[in-house]
């Protein structure tokens, strides 16, 4: 027989009680609808409710071809899909990898060309630029088969390393073409000018090579997030450079030896270019006469722009990596702590309507729940819009921080991959209760506030969350016969939301839950008017047995090693780095904490500490180790000093300007860069 129910109206018609002929049906005494075990969250694109589904890389997977394929299989599915669906990729993370692999592709093809027209002009010679132009590409093929080798991939890291070598692997080989040329021009057939020049170079070159690659090589060896980011490029980087040595004292020398005039002729080109090399060398002779008569003067104010290093480094902004628009701005959500889930959805929608007021908006994806939610400001593409997301960030905040129910938090996409939702975020630590640690937060919470840093600030640790203590009268509970285990279930089987059976649904088993309407839960006073059936046939009250007492508890009770934690996080304002605002909340906190509580970090401002110096360490490791490289090429301790103690401090303390300036910040980019 098929007794089975398999439908909502078959449910409804089903028969709870029969009393002298009269049938009472479950729809006669109950609400039968199908719908979700338990809706806790909504999907929305704009205020289209939709289904979420999320894509992840494996770890080692290559995310562009991941894309594609899940492009590829969007558009096989899409035909398949009923008329009333449709199917969007909402948020695409390989759409800002994708401009930044074009972009820096181009960039590496234009410094090819520049270095190829500036290497012409100078060597006046298309014959002679043919050496350093030819050297530069075989350098390259030969980094590029050492990166297969390695498994590296080119990725914006690598193919930065490229550009930046594509300057140094033609560095050794304009040397060489210039002393050939120089040995024909003194009488040397070419063949011999060639041999000669390349016995002469062969060391320093080899010098060169060897220290440049000992310089970038410590890069790749760090630990943590720089060292993973940074290890390929560095080498890569290593890896171009010493074969631009071998090619320098090898190919370099041989092609030389056919490329440069016999006999010394030149081209008027050439005789133009040596002409103007020639009026240089006169007017740095006399410089260089003038320099030496006052040494003791250039020697003072040398040493006192080398000593300006530190306090222009100390002075200079600083920031893990600059923020880059990636046409994305992405959103939290903080709800009132007895909001539902239904008065979040539509509090969300205010929100999705003033981020769609913006003209630079595409659209808006969300996903909310009773606690709040998070979602995302698609902005155009870069190149169709005249403001960057950077100077969007501070009126969207404007904008949605005037939707009612919600507190909106706005962030731009960190530029490499960091744990945590704000900008800023640091921890603090103690064995306090969570009441005195409240006082300590809100205390750095008013500081950043007084800043003028943050567009927002707060802390998860709120006690403000209403909570319902359900006490019994057990001594109540026996008079009427009852027993905790019996109410418990009825209790549990009105209020709990579990299910008590199973229905077929399209060949698919589904749950039955009975459970009180949302009406019946939404305050305490219809809670103690349910009733409960006593052994005897009556139904007793539930507030004859039982008394509801209330509180205010913290919404979340969180621990940070082993410890009692609240976290105070931030968004700094445009124009503000991370690690100001970071700075701003670490000196409020150690001004207002007690002996007891530790200040640490979570999220991106963890980077930031850990791995924001990282590379001052290794600058001074690579300079030890360029000394010692140095040593043992010219088995000398004091030349090496005189060369690295007249450029490095000197250059260090000329890049460190830009950045005091404000022209640029302390970050992994540039710490690099003072590397090189």
């Amino acid at each position: 027989a098929n007794t089975d129910l398999r439908t909502v109206d078959e449910f409804r018609n089903l028969i709870v009680s029969s009393t002298d002929g009269a049938l009472v049906r479950l729809e006669d005494v109950a609400r039968v609808e199908l719908g979700a075990e338990e809706g806790d969250q909504v999907a929305k694109y704009n205020d289209q409710t939709s289904v979420y589904l999320g894509v992840w890389p494996l770890v080692g997977a290559n995310e562009l071809e991941v894309a594609e394929g899940l492009k590829a299989e969007m558009e096989r599915l899409r035909p398949t899909l009923p008329s009333d669906i449709e199917m969007r990729l909402v948020w695409d993370g390989t759409v800002f990898m994708r401009d930044a692999l074009e972009e820096i592709s181009k960039t590496l093809l234009e410094t090819v060309a520049i270095v190829g027209l500036v290497v012409f002009l100078f060597l006046g010679s298309v014959r002679t630029a043919l050496v350093p132009l030819v050297a530069m590409p075989v350098s390259l093929i030969g980094t590029a088969a050492v990166m297969s080798l390695l498994g590296f991939s080119l990725n914006l890291l690598t193919i930065l390393a490229i550009v930046l070598s594509v300057g140094l692997v033609v560095d050794d080989a304009i040397v060489v073409v210039e002393n050939v040329a120089r040995h024909v021009r003194e009488g040397n057939t070419r063949i011999q000018g060639a041999l000669v020049a390349a016995r002469e170079l062969f060391g320093p070159i080899i010098a060169m090579t060897i220290t440049l690659a000992a310089v970038y090589a410590p890069i790749g060896f760090q630990g943590g997030l720089t060292g993973s980011l940074f290890l390929e490029f560095a080498i890569t980087l290593a890896v171009a450079v010493l074969m631009s040595g071998v090619v320098a004292v090898t190919l370099s020398p041989m092609m030389s030896a056919y490329a440069v005039r016999p006999g010394g002729e030149e081209g008027w080109l050439t005789r133009q270019v040596n002409r103007g090399f020639d009026w240089t060398a006169r007017v740095y002779l006399r410089v260089l006469d003038f320099s030496l008569a006052i040494r003791w003067s250039i020697v003072v104010v040398a040493l006192a722009f080398m000593a300006a290093a530190w306090p222009m480094y100390a002075q200079s902004r600083r920031e893990l990596a600059p923020v880059e628009d990636q046409s994305h701005i992405s959103m939290f959500f903080d709800a009132a702590p007895d909001a539902t889930l239904d008065s979040v959805n539509r509090d969300s929608l205010a929100v999705v309507k003033a981020v769609n007021a913006f003209p630079e908006n595409r659209f808006m994806w969300s996903l909310v729940g009773n606690w709040g939610g998070f979602g995302g400001f698609v902005a155009q593409n870069w190149r169709e819009r005249t403001r960057s997301t950077q100077e969007l960030y501070g009126e969207v905040y404007g904008a949605v921080s005037q939707a009612p129910g919600l507190r909106v938090f706005p962030r731009l996409d960190p530029p490499l991959p960091t744990p945590g939702q704000f900008d800023v975020e640091i921890v603090l630590q103690s064995e306090s209760s969570v009441e005195e640690l409240l006082d300590t937060a809100m205390a750095v919470v008013g500081a950043g506030w007084q800043s003028g840093k943050f567009l927002y600030v707060d802390t998860d640790l709120k006690i403000d969350r209403p909570q319902a203590t359900v006490s019994v009268d057990r001594e109540r509970v026996a008079d009427l016969g009852l027993d905790l285990a019996s109410v418990g279930r009825e209790l549990g089987a009105l209020l709990g939301g579990g299910y008590v059976n199973r229905f077929n649904y399209f060949d698919r088993s589904y749950k039955v839950i009975p459970q009180i309407g949302d009406e019946g839960r939404a305050t305490l006073g219809p809670l103690l008017d349910l009733k409960i059936k006593a052994p005897s046939g009556e139904l007793v009250p539930v507030s004859s047995f039982t008394r509801i007492e209330m509180a205010t508890v913290p919404r979340t009770l969180n621990r940070f090693q082993q410890r009692n934690a609240v976290r105070v996080y931030g968004g700094v304002q445009p124009g503000v780095t991370k690690e100001e605002g970071l700075a701003v909340l670490e000196n409020a906190a150690r001004s207002v904490a007690g002996p007891g509580v530790n200040v640490d970090y979570a999220g991106e401002s963890r980077q930031i500490r850990r791995e924001g110096s990282a590379l001052v360490l290794t600058l001074g490791f690579a300079i030890a180790l360029v000394y010692l490289v140095l040593s043992a090429q010219f088995r000398s301790f004091r030349d090496p000093f005189i060369v690295l103690a007249g450029s490095a401090p000197l250059a260090i303390s000329g890049a460190l300007v830009f950045t005091y300036l404000d022209w640029t910040t302390i970050n992994v980019y540039s710490q690099v860069g003072l590397i090189t």
